[in-house]
């Protein structure tokens, strides 16, 4: 996946850490949000991979709140996958492992199967081969009725689309003409095309969406 290193909300260097270390100001504002939401869909253990893990922010919050689950991040970008890095040794938690170059676009995964998968505001920053690339990986490797935890803004058939929305979609497809926010409806028919199941769609703060699937047989 040929990701820009631009992003619709820079990366700052972290004000506590090695520079290294970067800092993503939405996981602040929603990782508490989304962690309600995996708390109703996560298994109590097993090991869960995030794809797209950014500056590991969110990964390290995670495996705090849920000691239980061996937590893979993973990132096709060396600078994200060095930022990981340093928060997981910062962090010091045991239930974090080793970041993985894992590009979602290709066929070559270095992980066999996993618990339960995470993407957070991947789909929107990254061509749709990618979403594709996504949900083929998943349909390899999750455990049957293990589930898929999407997160992000969408577009919805019959749902007005909120300014700040338009405004973010529009800056997307300005930076690249690849990018952009996905209509929820293609999402969900290429997921189930691929053998899964739609759990849940739960509305979120900032106009976003936690979108849940389940792999099928």
């Amino acid at each position: 996946m040929n990701v820009d290193s631009s992003r619709p909300e820079p990366w700052v260097v972290s004000d506590t850490g090695p520079a290294v270390r970067k800092h993503a100001p939405a996981t602040l504002r929603n990782r508490d949000a989304i962690a309600s939401v995996l708390r109703e869909v996560l298994p109590g253990e097993g090991l869960v991979l995030e794809l797209a893990s950014g500056s590991g922010e969110h990964v390290v919050h995670f495996a705090s709140l849920f000691p239980g689950l061996t937590w893979q991040p993973s990132d096709p970008d060396a600078s994200a996958l060095a930022s990981i890095e340093a928060w997981r040794a910062a962090a010091g938690l045991p239930n974090v492992l080793p970041p993985l170059r894992i590009d979602a676009e290709t066929s070559m995964w270095p992980i066999d199967s996993a618990a339960a998968m995470l993407c957070i505001n991947m789909i929107h920053i990254s061509p749709w081969a990618a979403t594709v690339g996504l949900i083929a990986g998943v349909r390899r490797t999750l455990a049957e009725g293990g589930p898929l935890y999407l997160y992000g803004p969408f577009l919805q058939e019959g749902v007005d689309l909120a300014p700040s929305n338009a405004a973010f979609d529009a800056s997307l497809r300005e930076r690249n003409p690849a990018w952009g926010l996905r209509a929820l409806e293609d999402v969900i028919a290429l997921a189930t095309s691929q053998g899964f199941v739609l759990d849940r769609i739960v509305p979120m703060p900032a106009n976003n969406l936690s979108v849940v699937f389940r792999a099928g047989r």
